[in-house]
């Protein structure tokens, strides 16, 4: 004899409804509750093993194991650097031109180099060094140079860097600010403008540039040779051709003249009272010669 099957039971509801639709009292799955549970043990567990709460003034709570993830890395840092004494020892030994023909040292400086420079310069010059013209920040790609591009030139300059006040080897020039300090009248400075375009290929007005030629001679030239080729042992570029640090069109021309520009490159070596040097002399060497290899060095 069959049973008759009995009726299915009702779920407890909580009581709570909203618009007809009540809410069921339906428990959570047990293996959802233990898996939730041991979540908690093992979240507390590692609370106390492992370093965990930032309630300290320079860390957190060290746990019972003291593992330390920058202990891990410094410990890495410290690897390396031990696995490399030989070749840095190397590297600041030898000649700065013998870099690029000894295989070990050019393996080295190439990848070395690269590591500083990415760290150190792209913010400036770029990932790629191209640089930024309209910030005043050098490309480093192509074969002018303010200051001298072989690599005992960019060595240098990387070593003391320019114009900065920290560095009593910094690399150091000036120019006046015609404009601002009343050297040149607004109308000279429009005529020299155009004599700049002149000598740098480019349209200009010949009625401004005849004068601009006179106002060159007697306030530029000293810096900029007379042909407007400029003088690496100053800083002071070459007008003539069409690689501008700030830009050659009328109004930023106008602006150089006027006001000046000063840029200022910090000077690597320097080593604040008490502290390390911002880069060490290999790391220095390397990123001279990587920079020198880019393709723009002589």
């Amino acid at each position: 004899m069959s049973k008759k099957p009995t009726k299915k039971q009702d779920v407890e509801t909580t009581g709570h409804s909203w618009d007809g639709i009540s809410e069921y009292n339906n428990p959570l799955p047990r293996w959802w509750l233990w898996t939730f549970y041991a979540c908690i043990v093992w979240g507390v567990g590692y609370s106390i093993a492992m370093p965990a709460w930032p309630i300290f003034k320079d860390g957190a709570t060290p746990g019972l194991l003291g593992s330390s993830t920058r202990a891990n890395v410094a410990a890495e840092i410290d690897r390396y650097a031990k696995a490399n004494e030989g070749v840095e020892a190397k590297l600041v030994a030898a000649d700065l031109t013998a870099i690029a023909a000894d295989p070990e040292l050019a393996d080295y400086t190439r990848n070395a180099g690269a590591a500083v420079f990415r760290t150190w310069c792209a913010q400036c010059h770029g990932s790629g060094a191209g640089g930024n013209a309209g910030l005043g920040y050098p490309n480093l790609l192509d074969s002018d140079w303010l200051w001298g591009g072989s690599i005992e030139d960019i060595y240098t300059t990387v070593q003391h860097g320019i114009r900065n006040t920290e560095d009593g080897d910094a690399r150091y020039s000036q120019m006046p600010a015609f404009g601002r300090d009343e050297l040149l009248e607004p109308e000279q400075i429009a005529q020299v403008v155009q004599h700049v375009r002149k000598i740098s290929g480019q349209e200009f007005d010949a009625a401004l540039e005849a004068e601009g030629a006179v106002v060159f001679a007697d306030n530029c030239a000293s810096c900029h040779m007379e042909d407007g080729t400029g003088d690496r042992m100053q800083g002071a570029p070459n007008l003539t051709d069409a690689i501008w640090l700030y830009g050659g069109d009328v109004a930023t021309l106008t602006e150089t003249v006027t006001n000046a520009r000063f840029g200022v490159m910090p000077s690597w070596s320097f080593t604040p009272e008490g502290g390390e040097p911002r880069l060490s002399e290999a790391e220095i060497r390397s990123v001279a010669a990587y920079v020198h290899g880019l393709g723009g060095g002589e």
